[in-house]
């Protein structure tokens, strides 16, 4: 007869920190595998870089040239808030980039009448851009006091483990439009990109070159490269000639305009579009997006601690990373780069794919994208890579991410009903109002929110759409207000304490100490 088997051959102990990744936080690769992972990360966070400003700025009324001058804006400031969150801010290798939560108040603004009837389309460009800098810059206010003031680290006080697993999940699963359905729009490219990634990244990951396992750690730049090429080949044979206008937009690598509009160097510089004009409405709706980019930047520093084989960030930790952030949304309505910013997901996703978290390689891509937003012929040309060649990458990194939130569940009791309930309702609701709201808004081309109080509207629309923003209403909520006093172990309580607080574990001060001994002047709660 056989044995039964042992508790510990069926269940796995849970894990502070995620095992087998070749770096962690602050352990680095060689100088030179450092700098080619840099540029990997810089390539990651292109897609995102040029698909904001290309899909506001022909709205705004802005040309090719336009278009090239803010994707430049957004790359630069993106490096310096990416260098000074790794520096000052949570520390984590987060590459601080655009956000696709202020979308909905910069639509607003872009069809706000007064700038609507403006007849000249450069004049209509320049005032919309202002507008919506005066907006950001109102707006940032909302992170840098939430954050400095620690207001959110109080807040903070109230997840639980039972809690982050639906917004950490949404984090990346509240990204699905941005994956398949833009592969779809060009699938002789999309569908072979992810084949050879995976295949790369996953099947061939022992590979070893020198002892390097180079097809893991460089899948991304060695599959970008080769389906790229394949793309130019098919567009330059002619193979799009006679399709329709919609697909040559996907799938061709000449049709960005990119290269012929940038010019060879041209350095960014604060009010460059002029001086920001200001009002309210436009500032109040801007800071539900203020407010959904916080939320989803939290979800994306626990999934990055943790594929970073980093303890969770201290809640004063995590307060000084969103007061930074803060600084970044500033600095964006400053510079004029048509969004604010947030975490950047694919780049988390990333960090599990290669499996290399190291901080130092994160601020090398800074420096990649400080660099080639000044030299703007080389930074076009990398920018004029097809969405579709991204989106197919979007399809394992946005997948990576949301699967680090579900990890989280090893801390918690799933034999209970009530986190059961929990966790269920919070990731179906996540899913499932944004999806309401988006089939609304694209039906009646406005939200379902549809006052005469422009702001109200796009305040509860953007709040609505964000899947980790409603995840998280939802379940801090439920956790907190259903039986959580008898049920602190079922929450994960027990493991989760310890990581409130700075001084709660000793390896805290290893991975969020601040450089250049300024924990003296800014001790640590």
């Amino acid at each position: 007869m056989a044995t039964p088997p042992k508790p510990e051959e069926i269940s796995h102990l849970p894990m502070d920190q995620l095992q087998g990744l070749e770096y962690c936080i602050d352990s680095n690769p060689s100088w030179g595998e450092a700098i080619a992972m840099g540029f990997q990360h810089y390539i990651m966070a292109l897609g995102t870089a040029v698909m904001i400003p290309s899909f506001l700025v022909p709205f705004m009324g802005g040309d090719h040239g336009d278009t090239v001058r803010v994707v430049q804006t957004l790359l630069f400031v993106q490096g310096i808030n990416t260098l000074l969150q790794t520096l000052f801010g949570t520390r984590l290798p987060t590459v601080v980039g655009g956000s696709w939560a202020f979308a909905v108040p910069i639509i607003s603004i872009i069809h706000d009448s007064s700038l609507a009837r403006i007849a000249d389309p450069h004049e209509r460009f320049l005032s919309t851009m202002r507008a919506i800098q005066g907006a950001l810059i109102v707006a940032s206010s909302v992170q840098i006091i939430l954050g400095y003031s620690q207001l959110w680290a109080i807040f903070s006080r109230f997840f639980s483990p039972i809690g982050m697993v639906p917004v950490v999940s949404l984090v990346g699963f509240g990204l699905l439009d941005k994956g398949f359905p833009v592969v779809g729009q060009c699938v002789e490219i999309g569908v072979p990109m992810f084949i050879l990634f995976v295949a790369f990244s996953q099947y061939l990951k022992n590979f070893q070159f020198r002892k390097l396992p180079v097809l893991e750690r460089f899948a991304l730049i060695i599959s970008v490269t080769i389906i790229w090429a394949y793309a130019h080949l098919l567009t330059a044979s002619g193979a799009y000639k006679h399709r329709p206008e919609e697909t040559q937009k996907h799938c061709r690598t000449d049709r960005a305009y990119l290269i012929s509009s940038a010019p060879w160097i041209k350095i960014p510089y604060p009010l460059q579009w002029g001086a920001p004009t200001f009002e309210a409405g436009h500032a109040f709706g801007m800071m539900a997006a203020v407010l959904v980019s916080l939320i989803e930047s939290t979800g994306a520093y626990k999934a990055a601690s943790r594929l970073a084989s980093a303890t969770p960030p201290p809640a004063h930790v995590l307060s000084r990373g969103i007061g930074w952030q803060g600084i970044g949304i500033l600095l964006s309505g400053l510079f004029g780069t048509a969004t604010g910013c947030s975490v950047s997901v694919e780049n988390v996703g990333l960090l599990g794919s290669t499996r290399v978290g190291s901080r130092r390689v994160i601020q090398i891509s800074a420096g990649f994208m400080i660099f080639f937003s000044i030299l703007g012929k080389f930074g076009a040309l990398f920018a004029s890579i097809p969405f579709t060649i991204f989106a197919a990458v979007y399809c394992v990194m946005f997948g990576l991410v949301a699967s680090v939130g579900l990890s989280f569940l090893q801390f918690t009791n799933m034999n209970s009903m009530r986190n059961l309930f929990i966790a269920g309702v919070s990731l179906f609701l996540g899913l499932s109002i944004p999806e309401y709201f988006r089939e609304y808004t694209s039906a009646a081309l406005h939200g379902p929110s549809h006052t005469k109080a422009g702001w109200f509207n796009d305040f509860l629309n953007t709040i609505f759409l964000s899947s980790p923003t409603v995840a998280l209403i939802v379940a801090v909520f439920l956790d907190n207000t259903l039986e959580y006093k008898d049920s602190a172990r079922d929450r994960g309580m027990p493991w989760w304490a310890k990581f409130r607080t700075f001084k709660g574990d000793s390896r805290n001060e290893e991975f969020y100490t601040l450089p250049f001994n300024l924990n003296r002047f800014f001790p640590p709660s």
